[in-house]
């Protein structure tokens, strides 16, 4: 297996999903690099990856250490005590979710004189084991960001249910689509540029429903070796 090799595919197949996304807009493919090698992320690099996704903290800064340079987004849920960490270090911040979050990313940013951009996390399955603000209460949550200062929202996140029902799967990039455009039509102190959703499972149901940013690991990488 090449990374690389996956990468330019990937890629290829991005751009021709492109022509069928209802928006016609052009697709950021984050790299998710977790339980990966620094080695194997420049190996992405090679193939055309320029941004990417991890999921733990400590994982996170040790990769940061090595590779300075790269753009990476925090995309797992993200602890209050941990954003003193990385806050400053990454380009985007996926996973905000509550309010203690927002405070602690916004008393941090202060402190830094920096604006750091976030996007809101939504549950749109409403799945108990899941993070993110619950579909209904998303304008509430954003209305609160807003008090906010040095947080800057860009837009909206999901993860989809882990299902083969294409159905549900349509049904809840649509919610999620309407909503990024309900808040952009309403807000307009809120740029809502990026939507968020899709992953090696279900990137191409997402695209064709509106997505401009997808997360992907496995089809790149291969799967993960637990350690």
């Amino acid at each position: 297996m090449s990374i690389k090799l996956n990468m330019e595919n990937l890629l290829r197949e991005v751009e021709d999903l492109e022509k069928k996304s209802i928006t016609g807009e052009k697709v950021r493919l984050i790299a998710v690099s977790k339980m990966h090698s620094t080695d194997e992320i420049l190996e992405a690099v090679s193939g055309g990856a320029v941004e990417f996704g991890e999921n733990k903290v400590q994982e996170l800064r040790d990769k940061l250490e090595v590779l300075p340079e790269q753009n990476f987004h925090m995309i797992g849920n993200l602890q209050t005590n941990k954003v003193k960490y990385i806050y400053d270090k990454v380009r985007l911040i996926q996973s905000l979710d509550r309010v203690n979050l927002l405070e602690e990313i916004d008393k941090r940013a202060k402190s830094s004189n920096i604006v750091v951009d976030c996007l809101i996390e939504v549950n749109i399955a409403g799945e108990e084991q899941k993070g993110g603000v619950a579909y209904n209460d998303v304008r509430n949550f954003l209305e609160k960001c807003l008090e906010y200062n040095n947080v800057k929202i860009q837009g909206l996140m999901t993860v989809a249910p882990d299902t083969e029902d294409e159905k549900l799967l349509r049904d809840c990039f649509k919610r999620m689509f309407k909503l990024k455009e309900k808040i952009k039509n309403n807000y307009s102190e809120v740029k809502m540029d990026i939507l968020s959703m899709g992953m090696s499972q279900d990137y191409k149901l997402a695209i064709e429903e509106g997505s401009n940013m997808v997360r992907i690991g496995s089809k790149i990488f291969g799967k993960r070796i637990g350690r």
